[in-house]
């Protein structure tokens, strides 16, 4: 996993660090109070945190949708737009919790909260488990299944909400609050943050892969009430965890609104859309950079060019002695001008992360409810995989293959291409929507096999799923394994894209960015699933999504997925094409272009 760390040293990269030590040295007054980093001393508090944080949330909501179908009695469609709906909702939520935390209230005491309100919100739902009154009757005790009260829907409602509001906060802010800890301006202090950012995805990794197994089996087999209080005991573990090290930490203060620069620089551009660029030369546009600014400076970059506008000097336009705008609505400089370029050329990357976590979403669901009617015996034992650990397979491909691929794979690629990072990020990232298309065509076929065994050579009925396959569960691993590998290539890749290519002063926003992509795709998912399920109720052939998926056709739905993925790997790739990374300024044919243009235009030629 170190290729996350040892591609940051790409000479873009080392530029715009060396550039922030510059400005911070240079700028430093002898009465601003001194840092004191602890580095590494805090991660025990920081990992140990992150780690039963992990392990308290995945281990409840990873079974979640199990826990709908059988305790409160819920259809498999109602419970799958459910999750979808609150796992969208919850990514949403992270721009929410990413703004406060960097405009009012700072990472720690965003954490500090978020984290009490993530562990309230799992000990209501581990009660609507352990009090009989909290939700319907089983099934197996009725003739017919009584759905939830409204009073129960509440009060799960209720804690879903609770780890919503948790959500919102721990998730943009964790591991922009531990690179707090170190001195970005020393060589120990870098080194220190790029081994955090591999110890952040091998603990998240580790807690999936214990929650897929151990917690699950423990709420699936031995008792739900014992399976989600497991997670909101750790949860709570999680709080005095962090809580201890408060005298210890970097506790960054806010820096106002990040989006305020954005938002003055669309509206100086639309007050001045009436003046022609071309009349003005480009090095006479107004360039200025804050002594004290944490944002790197960035070259001058060709594209948005009716941004440009929000810099052009008018004679109205006044200046403060410090050489800053007197008014910054009516004036913007070209460095705030080229932030804004930075994240107008991500969002179409965002765009297809989006229709790629399709993928995902579905390996996350629905093959939840393949497994069930499937046969999870292990060999000729009686004991059964949880169907919802099945995707534990994905996280264990995503172990496997980061080591590999950051110690056989990438040197190869730095050979072939001379680059410290071997591929590009989005070269990776692509690669991780081929390898999503691929698992979508593997998993129709699986299901298409299943099916059809479930038709011609039963095992038994699974109550309310319909009649067991004889096939066995392990042919849903090439799949997952499949969906491994794009989330190798595709989510690592993001994170270290996102973290790289927003401004300095906006990464909470931008860890926020790619749970945004999460809850892009939940609610896309679910507006697929419900719209493939009331238009083929309607059809001849039946129903594609049935309660009982032995009557329906889920491997056509698998197909439409694949189709879409097609058609974003295309869009992805037209996208990248026309990218420029962050730093990257335009070709020095491109502005001798521009200023003889401008300069024609201002001689009247």
């Amino acid at each position: 996993m170190h290729h996350i760390g040892e591609s940051m040293t790409s000479r873009e990269a080392v530029d715009n660090e060396q550039e922030i030590l510059l400005k911070n040295e240079n700028s430093g007054t002898d009465d601003e109070p001194k840092i004191n980093y602890r580095g590494w001393k805090v991660m025990p508090f920081i990992i140990g945190n992150e780690i039963f944080e992990k392990l308290g949330a995945i281990g409840t909501l990873s079974n979640l949708l199990v826990y709908l179908t059988t305790v409160f009695n819920l259809e498999n469609i109602t419970a799958t737009n459910i999750i979808n709906i609150f796992n969208g909702s919850t990514n949403f939520a992270t721009i929410i919790g990413a703004f406060c935390s960097d405009t009012y209230f700072g990472r720690y005491k965003t954490l500090g909260f978020c984290t009490v309100a993530s562990f309230l919100g799992l000990l209501v739902i581990q009660l609507t488990a352990a009090i009989e009154k909290l939700h319907p009757p089983h099934c197996e005790e009725n003739t017919t299944c009584k759905g939830p009260t409204e009073g129960q829907m509440t009060f799960l409602k209720t804690g879903l909400g609770l780890l919503l509001i948790g959500a919102a906060g721990i998730r943009p802010c964790n591991l922009a609050f531990g690179a707090d800890q170190f001195n970005p301006n020393t060589d120990s202090g870098k080194k220190g943050i790029n081994s955090f950012f591999n110890w952040y995805f091998f603990t998240f990794t580790i807690a999936q892969m214990i929650s897929l197994t151990i917690i699950v089996y423990i709420q699936s087999n031995v008792s739900w009430a014992v399976g989600l209080g497991i997670p909101a005991a750790l949860m709570l573990l999680s709080s005095v965890i962090f809580f201890l090290g408060s005298n210890m930490y970097v506790k960054v203060k806010p820096s106002g609104s990040p989006l305020t620069s954005i938002v003055q620089v669309i509206v100086v551009a639309a007050k001045k859309r009436k003046l022609k660029l071309s009349e003005y030369l480009y090095p006479s546009l107004f360039n200025y950079l804050p002594p004290k600014s944490v944002n790197s400076k960035l070259p001058y970059t060709y594209q948005f060019r009716f941004l440009d506008k929000a810099a052009i000097m008018t004679p109205q336009d006044q200046l403060n002695p410090n050489g800053s705008a007197a008014d910054p609505w009516s004036l913007c400089s070209m460095q705030q001008v080229e932030e804004v370029k930075c994240l107008l050329r991500v969002l179409p990357i965002w765009v297809s992360s989006i229709l790629y976590f399709v993928v995902i979403v579905q390996q996350h669901t629905v093959v939840v409810f393949q497994a069930l009617i499937s046969d999870r015996r292990i060999g000729s034992s009686n004991f059964m995989i949880p169907a919802a650990s099945y995707y534990v397979f994905l996280m264990i491909t995503v172990a496997i293959w980061l080591p590999l691929y950051d110690r056989k794979v990438m040197p190869l690629f730095q050979k072939l291409t001379r680059r410290d990072s071997g591929i590009t990020l989005l070269q990776r990232m692509g690669t991780g929507i081929f390898f999503s298309i691929i698992s979508m065509l593997v998993s129709a076929k699986v299901e298409r096999h299943r099916r059809n065994l479930a038709l011609t050579e039963p095992l038994g009925i699974e109550t309310r799923k319909g009649v067991i396959s004889s096939m066995s569960g392990m042919w849903l691993i090439p799949q997952l394994a499949l969906a491994g590998l794009a989330e190798a290539f595709m989510s690592v890749a993001q994170v270290e894209f996102y973290y790289k290519q927003f401004p300095e002063n906006m990464r909470s926003m931008a860890g926020s960015l790619y749970y945004c992509g999460h809850a892009g795709s939940s609610y896309l998912s679910t507006l697929l699933i419900s719209t493939v399920h009331q238009i083929t109720a309607r059809s001849a052939t039946g129903n594609w999504l049935p309660e009982d998926l032995n009557k329906g056709r889920l491997d056509n739905f698998y197909c439409i997925i694949a189709a879409i993925e097609v058609v974003n790997l295309g869009y992805f790739l037209i996208c990248s094409q026309w990218y420029r990374y962050k730093g990257t300024d335009s070709s020095s044919t491109e502005l001798e272009k521009l200023t003889q243009q401008s300069e024609r235009t201002a001689n009247g030629v």
